[in-house]
């Protein structure tokens, strides 16, 4: 490796065979490997260790969130330069730590890039293959990105890092406060890692769908503007149209008639959404069913964030696997 030195954060909690490869992915890639354990019960410490990774291990007498986890790896860093964040459950594709990091030194003006993050088994279930079409973004200046990340230490530090009270999206709130401290983001057209999500089950997705309500309410709350248009849709196909759905059934059966066709036509716009990414008829099917039921999980997690906000209660993460 030449240019400026990169250093990776891997942060993970049980992530047994998951983390093993993902800490192989990055032997020889980087000047520092740091492993931020979240009270593990597995091996994820001994295999961390093992590989010669320097381990953190979080108090977990705190609550837990992924971005106290990040925030605790790049503090153990010695002189981070450049750092590229790795979650426990992806595995680096090679060639892309340099390309990525030339690519930053290159252009002073952007204080982070990502690249592209695919599924290892997208065919395993419909709930796998939307996680794949949702990390597969446009390249180009973006305004936020997953926790897969290189960053300049000097526009992480400058920051503060990431909010530690943030239990979901808290890459999408770190990305909004370094755009308003003037840093550029951009998505390079390049594979970057591959994750596992590990999704097989109804009952991981509506959790995983809580989770995103949540950092819809949360990063919300914190930045307005941010999360607008999705605060709103969840709140008219979650919330307002059932209701209007059950007040047509007891006034006029006209109006529970035009809420059902209002999700037909929002259900037909998200195949036709799908297909245009390139999905099968079939697949596109699957997931814009999923889309439209995500709506009623969000809302509850949005609800779940504002319960806590307003009792005072800790901000908690909410697991999935």
């Amino acid at each position: 490796m030449t240019g400026t030195p990169v250093d990776v954060v891997l942060i993970g909690r049980n992530e047994g065979a998951r983390l093993i490869a993902a800490l192989a992915s990055v032997q020889g890639q980087a000047r520092q490997v740091v492993y931020v354990d979240s009270g593990s019960t597995d091996d994820s410490v001994t295999e961390a260790r093992k590989s010669g990774a320097t381990v953190v291990a979080l108090d977990m007498s705190i609550p837990f969130t992924a971005a106290r986890a990040r925030n605790a790896g790049f503090d153990a860093l010695d002189d981070p330069q450049i750092v590229q964040f790795l979650d426990g459950d992806c595995s680096l594709v090679p060639g892309y730590l340099d390309a990525a990091r030339a690519h930053l030194e290159a252009h002073p003006e952007l204080g982070m890039v990502t690249g592209w993050r695919a599924e290892i088994h997208p065919e395993a279930s419909a709930y796998n293959l939307l996680c794949d079409w949702e990390w597969h973004r446009p390249a180009g200046q973006i305004l936020a990105c997953g926790g897969d990340m290189m960053v300049r230490a000097e526009a992480w530090a400058g920051i503060g890092g990431m909010n530690p009270q943030v239990i979901a999206a808290e890459d999408d709130e770190v990305c909004t406060r370094l755009r308003k401290a003037g840093w550029q983001l951009e998505r390079l057209p390049l594979r970057m890692t591959r994750h596992d999500a590990a999704m097989r089950s109804f009952g991981q997705w509506w959790r995983r769908a809580v989770r995103t309500g949540h950092g819809f309410a949360q990063v919300g709350h914190l930045h307005p503007e941010y999360f607008r248009t999705e605060r709103r849709r969840v709140l008219v196909f979650g919330l307002i149209l059932p209701l209007l759905f059950v007040i047509g059934l007891f006034a006029t059966l006209l109006l529970s008639l035009a809420v059902l066709a209002l999700y037909v036509v929002s259900h037909l716009r998200s195949i036709r959404g799908l297909r245009g990414d390139g999905l099968s008829r079939r697949d596109a099917g699957k997931l814009a069913v999923l889309l439209t039921l995500s709506k009623f999980p969000n809302l509850l997690g949005m609800a779940k964030f504002h319960a806590r906000r307003l009792s005072g209660a800790d901000m908690r993460i909410i697991e999935y696997k």
